[in-house]
């Protein structure tokens, strides 16, 4: 396996953000300044995003409701669960402000790009990928603050999940929706954009990430979380996957579905936004100092999921065809 495909350009950047937060915070009227900045790039990474999303494909995959009510529930109810599930070992290994971050984690909607393309790559339902990652972010808007809320109502992390939502439905829901519907107008220009507008959704997502840490940073947090910590952080993610994986595989062949929609529900069912958690997480927990830790599980959450999603995809493209006829095969 290719390092350059396990580790692309975002996930180096990912890093570099955090370093360079680490060594130079923003902090002051310049940090007040710089959250304007993150504000106003979200708004238009989601605008973006409904700009982008075809309405043709919506109508079409909403039909196969079987599939995206199974993606849901391995998205907000199957992670939250296991999210509990793994407190024993979360316990042992983590502090408690990074333990909130994995509870948080286990609320977020699917990722939409990634998940489109490896089930695209595995040669799964692309189709209702689509609509299945789409779903999730928009079902998120609603469900995540209440699960965060719920997962973390013993721990006093949240305010009120109802001031949460509206701020979210104001920041991320409200421009989506007017991306969607001026999209028969913005269609052929975001098409011809493509690659500029991918620069400015990662764009958008480090600044959120450099701010996240900068406040973090200023408040220790690095001296909170030594290597070996970090190295448990690592085993609660890889768990967590391996877990929801497990269970999606083995539930979806017990289901019925075909190979494609299984490899589908898969990708889609055990993957978590990074575009989605890290604005919300600004949101829900703005101003407060675990906020860095908050966002730590989630980043390296995110780059465990595309490491193992980019093996397994490569491998589902190359199994030959007789596993389709044989009832999807045990992979």
């Amino acid at each position: 396996m290719n390092l350059r495909f396990l580790f692309d350009r975002f996930s180096l950047a990912l890093i570099a953000t955090v370093v360079l937060a680490s060594l130079w915070p923003v902090a002051g009227v310049a940090a007040t300044w710089f959250s304007h900045l993150t504000t106003a790039g979200i708004a238009l990474l989601f605008f973006l995003h409904g700009a982008r999303l075809p309405r043709e494909a919506v109508v079409a995959g909403l039909r196969h409701w079987p599939l995206h009510a199974t993606v849901l529930a391995a998205t907000f109810a199957l992670f939250p669960l296991l999210g509990l599930a793994v407190q024993p070992l979360a316990g042992a290994l983590l502090t408690p402000e990074l333990y909130l971050g994995v509870l948080f984690l286990c609320a977020l909607p699917s990722t939409v790009q990634s998940s489109i393309a490896f089930t695209s790559i595995a040669r799964g339902n692309i189709a209702a990928a689509v609509v299945a990652a789409s779903v999730s972010n928009l079902v998120g808007v609603f469900l995540t603050p209440l699960l965060a809320a719920l997962l973390l109502a013993t721990h006093g992390a949240m305010g009120s999940p109802w001031r949460a939502i509206i701020d979210i439905l104001l920041l991320l829901l409200a421009p989506f929706v007017l991306g969607h519907l001026l999209r028969p107008w913005l269609a052929r220009w975001v098409q011809r954009r493509a690659r500029l507008l991918s620069l400015t959704d990662r764009g958008t997502i480090l600044l959120v990430v450099y701010g996240a840490f900068s406040h973090a940073v200023i408040e220790g947090l690095w001296a909170q979380v030594p290597g070996r910590t970090l190295l448990g952080l690592v085993a609660v993610a890889c768990a967590l996957l391996a877990l929801v994986m497990g269970l999606i595989w083995s539930a979806t062949r017990r289901l019925g579905f075909s190979r494609a929609d299984r490899i589908t529900i898969l990708f889609c069912g055990s993957k978590k936004s990074l575009a989605t958690g890290v604005p919300m997480a600004n949101i829900l927990f703005a101003g407060q100092a675990t906020l860095g830790m908050i966002v730590l599980p989630v980043m390296v959450f995110h780059q465990i999921q595309l490491m193992v999603c980019a093996v397994l995809a490569q491998r589902f493209a190359q199994q030959v065809p007789a596993d389709d006829q044989a009832g999807g095969g045990s992979q």
